[in-house]
């Protein structure tokens, strides 16, 4: 009898202690948990409920307290929230896997090669992306001549990497009837004896966008899914998309609530004028996967093609300054318009002449306003007399890899002097408390692992230079992580459902084959994912 009771007594005692356990869905255990919290803490284990983080910490107590139909365990592994992309050209890229990829191409003779290859998969016109002078060992650009010999009745477009720049064949200069006589402000057409070499700098380049077909339907699908897949595969789960149309946006919601498209994206409407003014008269739209209240605007061009807008002229190019892509009275004016809604602006600017542009145009529209979150992407080249314009709240929004795509060239352009303000994001993080950090892409790779290393050792994956470009400016590995989570977050409006793995967030986690902030420098590169999480929902 007594044996009895005593069988029955550790009954009552198991079932009191499982009837306190609290059912979620998913227990991740036994992991080394970067939450990313105000005060950067570890943990190892959380819980998730419904998507959201319901709580974190030790493994005892995360299962002491909770049962779940799901539990991970992920082997002492590395978890850290899920990663932002807080520039670049998420559409962009899927449409550039339908075309010919000319990245990393060493000279144009490799182009045309390219485009042979390439090619017969295009019947209509021919589109090719990635080409960059700068990496030939002629660094001038080419011109149309072989290509009108290759294909003299198909159109030809293909984009420089940081597309900025077309080169294009005779046979689209004629269908956008560009001549040696055609006139564009704010850009260039690449003459030589007065006609026109194929080369189109900025806003030229809309003539030819006006004459090319759109993408179908179909095509546009596929271009958002397979850039999905690219994307979690690095451990992206939020992307900002810099500058897209009200149908592209459209496309995407469709496709969300459809359930076809699980990655979410903080979209910036392109500063087309019908856009703008749907999007503005509407206010913010806002579902759990897209967030829309911001603008892009285009202050100037590239650094490589020698568009960005300096104050004094191109060391490599006496007497050029570069040209504003958005005049400086519109931006002044857009600015305005923008401050007078719940939107934010963000304004691509490269050069310093452009840089000061728009700083003083933000601080003249937002009065003192330090919490409207207007942003300046890439904020590139800034002189030191500017740099202070960033404690009022404006938030550089870079690219570390820029950095080090661009050192080899760089000074060509801007002399020594000037130079030592170029990339100068630690000199940015001093002035503003925060930075997002993104990759660009497709102008660089998508891996937001790159990201991390050129942030952090200021060289490229060759390991050059030694000691690092202008090493001054790198970042810690925990500035470098908040850049790319709950900075990035905070720079759109939504820094208490994302970017670090706290109670009440979205549980969207990635976890990684090395630990981030502890293996050596050289391995950072080389860094991969293990798992990508959404919600709680397992995508990669």
């Amino acid at each position: 009898m007594k044996k009895i009771s005593f069988l029955c007594f550790l009954g009552l005692v198991f079932a009191t202690a499982c009837k306190h356990k609290e059912p979620v869905d998913i227990i991740v255990t036994n992991a080394k948990v970067y939450t990313v919290d105000s005060d950067f803490t570890t943990a190892e284990a959380f819980a998730i409920k419904d998507g959201k983080f319901v709580d974190v910490g030790s493994v005892e107590r995360i299962e002491n307290n909770y049962s779940a139909r799901e539990i991970i365990d992920v082997n002492s592994k590395v978890v850290i929230p899920g990663l932002i992309d807080a520039h670049c050209h998420f559409y962009g890229l899927g449409l550039n896997l339908q075309q010919v990829d000319l990245t990393g191409t060493t000279s144009f003779e490799e182009v045309l090669d390219r485009l042979k290859v390439g090619s017969d998969k295009q019947t209509t016109f021919i589109y090719g992306r990635g080409w960059d002078q700068n990496d030939w060992e002629v660094k001038e650009f080419p011109d149309k001549e072989e290509l009108d010999k290759l294909f003299p009745d198909l159109p030809v477009v293909l984009e420089r990497i940081d597309g900025h720049a077309y080169l294009v064949n005779q046979k689209v200069l004629d269908m956008a009837g560009i001549t040696g006589a055609t006139h564009v402000e704010n850009g260039e057409i690449v003459l030589r004896d007065s006609l026109p070499t194929g080369v189109l700098i900025d806003s030229p380049m809309r003539l030819v966008d006006a004459v090319l077909p759109a993408p179908e339907r179909d095509k546009q699908i596929a271009a958002l899914t397979e850039a999905q897949q690219i994307c979690f595969s690095y451990g992206l789960t939020t992307v900002n998309d810099a500058g897209l149309s009200r149908e592209v946006i459209e496309l995407i919601d469709s496709l969300q609530q459809m359930g076809k498209l699980d990655i979410r994206i903080y979209a910036m409407v392109g500063n087309d004028e019908k856009d703008v003014m749907y999007y503005l008269s509407r206010g913010i739209q806002k579902s759990e996967k897209l967030n829309v209240r911001s603008i892009k605007v285009y202050a100037d061009g590239a650094l490589g093609s020698r568009g960005a807008v300096l104050k004094e002229p191109y060391s490599d190019r006496p007497e050029h300054y570069g040209a504003m892509v958005t005049p400086v009275k519109d931006i002044e004016k857009l600015a305005q318009r923008i401050a007078a809604s719940d939107y934010q602006m963000n304004t691509h600017a490269i050069g310093d002449s452009a840089n000061a542009v728009v700083l003083k145009a933000y601080t003249k529209a937002l009065r003192g306003e330090k919490d409207r979150r207007w942003k300046i992407e890439h904020a590139q080249v800034i002189s030191d007399e500017d740099f202070y314009f960033f404690e009022q709240g404006i938030i550089p929004s870079v690219q570390p890899t820029h950095a080090t795509s661009d050192m080899y060239w760089v000074t060509d352009r801007l002399g020594t002097e000037r130079s030592k303000g170029a990339y100068a994001y630690h000199s940015l993080l001093d002035k503003a408390g925060i930075f997002a950090l993104g990759t660009d892409f497709p102008v660089e790779k998508v891996s937001p692992f790159l990201t991390f290393y050129a942030a952090v050792s200021r060289k490229d994956t060759a390991g050059y230079p030694e000691g690092g470009f202008q090493i001054e400016n790198a970042l810690s590995r925990e500035e470098a992580l908040k850049g790319m989570t709950i900075w990035a977050a905070y720079s759109n409006f939504e820094e208490g459902e994302k970017g670090s793995i706290e109670l009440g967030k979205m549980a969207d986690f990635v976890i990684l084959d090395r630990d981030i902030m502890e293996v050596a420098e050289e391995e950072l590169p080389g860094v991969e994912v293990e798992g990508t999480f959404i919600g709680g929902k397992k995508v990669y």
